[in-house]
Formats: structure tokens, C-alpha cells, sequence
């Protein structure tokens, strides 16, 4: 039988919870059966997982792709990667090279995200890392832009406020009018609207303007009962991005990730030199990881839909290696396992509408993980990758093989 693999004696996480060893069979690409017991189909390899935990792929849900990438997200176990900033004609050769490749891992993008002339992340124009695009100089110019990314063929809209308090480097940014129009739009056309706030004044400026979700959480101040309040009554999700907000405030992590013995083999060159890039910020700059800590610590409390993000491909960080941080991280600030691996694969394939993927369960995509130990007692054990497959496609360990 082609493209078929019975996984046996595995622990398993589903999405939602752990639940005890048993199998896992899957016919052309797509999970056929979960049970205590299965007999594998004739033709069909066995894969013994005693020992294991099978998870389902993992989701990285704030990344900027660039060529390489979604290759080496799909090493390390991500099997699917929401891009919030990116060229639109690359998003539509990586998106296609995806649909065709196994050896990659699946892809979403908003395109082009929305901001002010001068604003973030224009500077990178000039540097060469993006090509020039369009700005926004006030709500009239909304309408447009939406329609514009949703001929490109963003999958949610974007949104960028940053003024430069967190990096020491000002910025200008979008109004709130302006805000609230793009939201208007982009709603119009069925997408969600995601926004880039690290400051708590502009998370409740986004959240004000009716945003589904917050794409980083905020460094300058701890969270007000009153912005907590209004993100549960409005059903708001955060991407908290808290690796990438450790790099934001100073914190080493990258370095540690690249010499994990159990990451540190599948990474590339470039994966490596953007783990141990020092996050460039300016005097004044107001970024405290532990204020972030403490909000993912109440945002859970509190019921608020929590997604795993890295902000990859951003200094102190690398496609796919650095979810397994935040994991870590979200395990630090008291996130259970279960629910921080809900984060990682469940809560993104629901909040994005991604309903073939997610969980493990019969008739969904097999895109799976097994991994050596049982991260429910031990987070870090998501780093003990043993196999992935994606689509029922297993993948190449090693950056060679690409």
C-alpha cells in the first residue's frame, strides 16, 4: 500500500489532552484509525513507538518566511507556519513549492501587513530583506488596501502598531481610525485581523478596534485588569511570541537553542546565525520578558485562546527550533502541558480555520510528531524528535538531505 504507516505503542496527545498508548494508522496522507489496537493493512510499515508520545504537527503561528525556511520548520516538527510579513510573490512560490513539496512544512500568510508611511517594518526595505510596498496614510485609504491583499491572496490581514517604545527606535504609526477601518474591511472580506502591539496602550487600542487577535504580547507594563476584561469579553487570541520577546529584552536563549544536542543537528547556517543575533535596541528602550511571563499566566487564567509564535525569522530566533522555546517558555509561566500543547496545534488550526489539522483523529491530514519521553511530565521532550510526517510524508532529519 503507498503512503501508509501504522505507528504503534505511543502515548498519545490528540490536540486537547493525553490520552494512553495506543495506535495510530495512516492511509494516503490521511489519519484512518486511532485505537488500543490495529492491525497494520498488507504492504503497510510499523513503526514501534513504545516509549514515545505521538503528537499532532506543530504550528508556528507568527513567523516571516524567507527561502529555507518552511524546510526547516518541518525538521524540528512544525508542520504548518502562519507568516504575518512577508513579499507576496514569495509567499505564492513558497505556498506553491509546499503544496508539491513533503519535505516542507505548509503555509499560510497575510502578505503584506498594514502601516504608516516611515512605519514598521519599512526600514527593511532599505536593507534590502523586503521589496518596497504599500503604507496607509489614514482610514481612506483602507478600503484599497484590504481589497489589494485579498487579490494578492492573503489568507487574514495584518496589522502594525509600533511607535519604537520596546526597541529604542521611533517610529511613526497607524491612527486609531485607521485602525478601525482596516478592521472594518478586512471583516467585510472574511478575514481576521491580527495586530502587531508590543506596548499595552496600542494592545487596547487593537483590541478597541474590534481585532481577533493580538500577534505579540506587550513588554512595557503589566497587563490592567481592564484590557484583560475586555479581551474575554471579545473573544480576543494573543500569539505571545515570548521567545522572541526574551531576545526583545535582552535574554540569551538563542545561543542555548543552537547548541541543543537534540535541535542543534537539524539546523542550517542561517538557522544558527539568527539563533545568536543580538536583538538590536535603542536607548530608552522598555522591554521586560517578566511582564510577559505574568500576562500569558493570566491570559490562561482567564480563559483567552493562547497561540504558539515565535516572530522567526527575527534576531534570537529560527524556524521551528525556536516553538520548542516556547513551549518552554509557556511552560515557565505556568501554562499546563496539555493546554500549552493545545497552543501548538489545535488552538492555531481552529482559530485560522484550519480544519483538516490539528488534532489526532480519523480523516484529518497525518501530519504527526513522535517524540522520545512523555512531554506531559517534561516540555523539553518535544525536542527529542524521533520522526515527523506531514501528510503521511515522513521527513528528512538533516539539513543535508534538502
Amino acid at each position: 500500500m503507498q503512503d501508509g504507516v501504522l505507528i504503534v505503542g505511543a502515548k498519545l496527545f490528540d490536540g486537547e489532552r493525553f490520552l494512553p498508548r495506543g495506535c495510530v494508522l495512516v492511509v494516503e496522507g490521511r489519519i484512518a484509525a486511532v485505537d488500543a489496537r490495529l492491525t497494520a493493512p498488507a504492504g503497510v510499515p510499523v513503526v514501534d513507538a513504545r516509549g514515545g508520545t505521538l503528537l499532532p504537527g506543530l504550528t508556528d503561528a507568527h513567523v516571516h518566511v524567507f527561502p529555507g525556511a518552511l524546510h526547516a520548520a518541518l525538521r524540528v516538527g512544525v508542520t504548518t507556519e502562519l507568516d504575518m510579513f512577508a513579499d507576496p510573490a514569495l509567499v505564492t512560490t513558497l505556498v506553491q513549492q509546499a503544496a508539491a513539496d513533503p519535505t516542507a512544512a505548509d503555509l499560510r500568510s497575510a502578505g503584506i501587513g498594514a502601516t504608516a508611511p516611515g512605519g514598521h517594518p519599512t526600514r527593511l526595505v532599505a536593507q534590502g530583506l523586503l521589496p518596497p510596498f504599500p503604507t496607509l496614510e489614514g482610514p481612506a485609504d483602507a478600503d484599497a488596501f484590504v481589497a489589494a491583499r485579498v487579490a494578492e491572496g492573503s489568507h487574514y490581514l495584518k496589522v502594525v502598531l509600533e511607535d519604537g517604545t520596546t526597541t529604542g527606535h521611533a517610529v511613526p504609526t497607524l491612527t486609531a481610525d485607521t485602525v478601525q477601518a482596516l478592521v472594518a474591511a478586512a471583516h467585510a472580506h472574511g478575514l481576521l485581523v491580527v495586530a502587531h502591539a508590543l506596548t499595552q496602550a496600542h494592545a487596547r487600542l487593537a483590541v478597541d478596534a474590534g481585532v481577533d487577535g493580538l500577534a505579540h504580547l506587550f513588554l512595557d507594563e503589566p497587563l490592567a485588569t481592564e484590557l484583560l476584561d475586555a479581551m474575554v469579553d471579545r473573544g480576543v487570541f494573543v500569539i505571545p511570541t515570548l521567545t522572541s520577546l526574551a531576545a526583545r529584552s535582552g535574554h540569551d536563549r538563542g545561543r542555548a537553542l543552537a547548541a541543543d544536542p537534540h535541535l542543534g543537528p537539524a539546523l542550517d547556517p542561517r538557522q544558527k546565525a539568527m539563533l545568536t543575533m543580538d536583538f538590536p535596541t535603542g536607548p530608552g528602550a522598555r522591554a521586560d520578558l517578566d511582564l510577559a511571563l505574568s500576562a500569558v499566566a493570566q491570559l490562561h487564567g482567564a480563559g483567552v485562546p493562547l497561540l504558539t509564535g515565535t516572530d522567526a525569522s527575527s534576531p534570537g530566533t529560527a524556524h521551528g527550533a525556536s516553538l520548542h522555546d516556547e513551549l518552554d517558555l509557556f511552560a515557565q509561566a505556568g501554562v499546563s502541558p496539555a493546554a500549552t500543547l493545545a497552543a501548538a496545534t489545535s488552538a492555531p488550526a481552529a482559530t485560522f480555520a484550519l480544519t483538516d489539522r490539528g488534532r489526532i483523529a480519523p480523516g484529518l491530514r497525518a501530519d504527526l510528531v513522535l517524540v522520545q519521553g512523555d512531554p506531559e511530565h517534561d516540555i523539553t521532550r518535544t525536542r527529542t524528535i524521533e520522526q515527523v510526517w506531514r501528510a503521511g510524508h515522513s521527513a528528512p532529519r538533516s539539513p543535508i538531505a534538502e
